[in-house]
């Protein structure tokens, strides 16, 4: 049967059918292939979902294809910024309350913030299986990646121009874009502070700041670029190929460094806060064949589980050098601000 769309598929299809496998034995038999919706076990109950900012609404597109494949399942939806919603469960659990079932945030760092205050429940074995080797946790999925970039002008550089190296970029003549007051950038600052200490980031970040212009966010940062206003950006890759994507014309490329926290490769996760099964199937969907295409065609991100494609115009994650970090360990923002505060970024 043809493989219908996320949206086609879920909005269309009213009810999925009665599972063929138990769930277990399904994944366990072919772990490399993804999982469709059709196989995964219907939701029935009320959940309540702490929801992050989530890519214009695309997040929003996929509740809401999940809910109503599911007419008996109920889920109430909390929305705000991501690092206010992970602040609010651990004030929430502080008080000896506990109104959210699962926290979707865009950001790990986020993610980090929850599991670091203990409440984040384990994963079963056959759903964190489902991804990729390098972003399997024992609490929390990844559901899409989005690697730091660097979009550069076309017209004024050619790539061999670009330092390969994230901390080599503050002692070049490029002018730059930057969002540092963006939370993507901050988190990237906070992998620089991890990879190579406070004092070489606060030199860093004071070095680019006598040569880089400032953007509200990182969208602005890569129309700044290809508008030739600057000659490079700090950016999350998917804003470089949705510009391109509605201006194929646009003078505009990405760069990557190399082993360094200029190609960190950050994820937006979920997680649940109770021992609910019905919550841990929720999630199962967000990891589904058709959610993780959807996504990476839509919104441009990279999904984590294996067997999909990648977005169109990326390489592979085997083809860029990442950096070894553990995303949770981007959980404390505030030794990052200081330090950006400190040096006059923020």
């Amino acid at each position: 049967m043809k493989r219908r769309t996320f949206i086609q598929g879920l909005a269309a299809l009213g009810v999925v059918g009665a599972l063929p496998l138990p769930l277990s034995r399904a994944l366990a038999a072919d772990i490399a292939n993804p999982v469709s919706v059709d196989n995964l076990p219907k939701l029935k109950g009320d959940l309540t979902l702490y929801l992050g900012r989530g890519e214009g609404g695309l997040y929003e597109n996929v509740l809401q294809a999940i809910q109503k494949k599911n007419p008996d399942f109920n889920l109430a939806i909390r929305r705000g910024p991501t690092a206010a919603l992970a602040n609010t469960i651990v004030a929430e659990a502080k008080a000896g309350v506990r109104r959210a079932d699962l926290f979707w945030a865009v950001d790990s760092g986020a993610i980090g913030l929850v599991t670091d205050a203990g409440l984040a429940k384990p994963l079963p074995s056959d759903l964190s299986a489902q991804l990729q080797p390098q972003f399997r946790y024992d609490q929390w999925a990844p559901v899409t990646g989005r690697i730091r970039t660097l979009p550069y002008n076309t017209s004024r550089l050619t790539k061999d121009q670009i330092p390969t190296s994230i901390m080599d970029i503050a002692d070049s003549d490029l002018s730059i874009g930057w969002a540092p007051a963006y939370a993507s950038f901050q988190s990237f600052v906070t992998a620089m502070r991890i990879l190579e200490g406070d004092d070489k980031t606060a030199k860093w970040l004071k070095k680019v700041k006598k040569r880089a212009k400032t953007y509200a966010g990182e969208l602005g940062v890569v129309m700044a670029v290809e508008r030739g206003e600057v000659d490079i950006g700090f950016a999350n890759h998917y804003y470089t190929l949705r510009l391109k994507s509605g201006k194929p014309d646009a003078k505009l490329d990405l760069a990557f460094t190399e082993q360094d926290a200029g190609c960190l490769v950050n994820a937006s996760g979920i997680l649940t806060l109770n021992d609910d099964p019905l919550a841990t199937n929720f999630m199962r969907y967000l990891l589904s064949e058709e959610v993780q295409g959807y996504l990476a065609r839509e919104a441009y991100e990279i999904p984590l589980v294996n067997g999909i494609t990648q977005p169109a115009g990326l390489p592979s994650l085997s083809d860029i050098s990442p950096p070894k970090v553990d995303l949770t360990q981007l959980a404390d923002l505030r030794p990052t601000i200081n330090l950006m505060r400190n040096n006059g970024v923020l």
